[in-house]
């Protein structure tokens, strides 16, 4: 699996009569890679599809009992199937004619005759595609928890050595509490750009932004420029966030709110704690541990009020 582009056996749908496609398409990755299950007709498909939904559908526009098109609208009706990736196989015939794609809702699609190569190449992004889609934070559009541990692994698994930053953002339930949602969504979409325009001015090129969720972020650079990295972060934030409170309460630097038990307490403007953990030499095996560390000393970062990094010095 290391060398495909998907981390587990992907399942996939084929809806076609053509015996040659089928042969075609199954034979373009190994079985512990990719799966097809093939069927010629496509209700029969769909009552399958509902059931036990694949990864992928491939749709050929010849079914003799519905067309390709009428599948894909069919799936794609269905909220919880939308994010399912469609791709249509046409004839230029098909082509000739004229075509609304505005109506029709495939993600992508192949034109006969097929070349294998350009076929799985094309099958390959589109399915990342939909995994990216379906994996970003719908907020921030920043990469979410499946690309995190993916990279995470990857390095890992590469011995790569590298610096891996948790942060998050002290006090802003409360702030959440009193300014409401809407005013927190502007501070997360602030922090998330502070921290992406951080990294690529300090991190240098080996470099990746994630948002957990929430308050929560990550990133990775190369071990020589986390410390910068996190001094600039803290900076920017620093800088920017009083902006977001009313003049009373940046002027007396704090805020009134409920706390998680209900009572009425006094709370200090936010602030941004990182948590930097390193692997070096192969030190690390699987991304857990790298989270497990990383949570530890995002403790010791909290400790502190104001916003602060904190660099795990251990090597064992």
């Amino acid at each position: 699996m290391a060398e495909t582009p998907f981390s587990r056996r992907q399942n996939a749908f084929l809806l076609s009569p053509d015996p040659d496609l089928a042969k075609l398409l199954t034979g373009l990755w190994p079985d512990e890679v990719m799966r097809f299950m093939v069927f010629e007709r496509g209700r029969r498909a769909i009552e399958h599809l509902f059931n036990d939904p694949p990864d992928l559908l491939v749709v050929d526009n010849r079914l003799p009992d519905i067309s390709g098109a009428e599948v894909a609208t069919l799936v794609k009706s269905e909220n919880v199937y939308r994010q399912l990736p469609v791709i249509l196989v046409l004839d230029q015939a098909d082509l000739d004619h004229s075509w609304d794609w505005d109506q029709v809702e495939v993600d992508d699609f192949l034109v006969r005759p097929l070349r294998g190569e350009e076929a799985r190449a094309r099958v390959n992004l589109t399915m990342l595609r939909a995994m990216r889609a379906l994996d970003a934070n719908p907020l921030s559009k920043l990469p979410g928890n499946t690309s995190i541990i993916q990279r995470i692994q990857s390095l890992i698994d590469r011995k790569e050595d590298f610096a891996l930053a948790y942060c998050d953002l002290d006090y802003f339930k409360s702030f959440n509490d009193k300014y409401g949602f809407s005013r927190g969504d502007e501070v997360l979409m602030m922090s998330a750009r502070v921290v992406v325009n951080t990294i690529k001015a300090y991190g240098g090129p080996r470099t990746f932004v994630g948002h957990v969720g929430g308050d929560d972020f990550v990133f990775i650079t190369p071990p020589e420029t986390v410390e910068l990295t996190c001094r600039k972060v803290v900076e920017s934030f620093d800088a920017i966030v009083p902006q977001f409170y009313d003049a009373k309460d940046r002027e007396q630097g704090c805020i009134r709110s409920t706390d998680r038990q209900g009572q009425v307490r006094t709370f200090p403007l936010m602030a941004v704690s990182i948590a930097v953990i390193f692997n070096r030499g192969g030190r690390l095996k699987h991304y857990g541990e790298a989270s497990a560390l990383a949570m530890s000393l995002k403790k010791k970062a909290k400790e502190n009020p104001k916003s602060c990094y904190v660099l795990d010095q251990r090597e064992g």
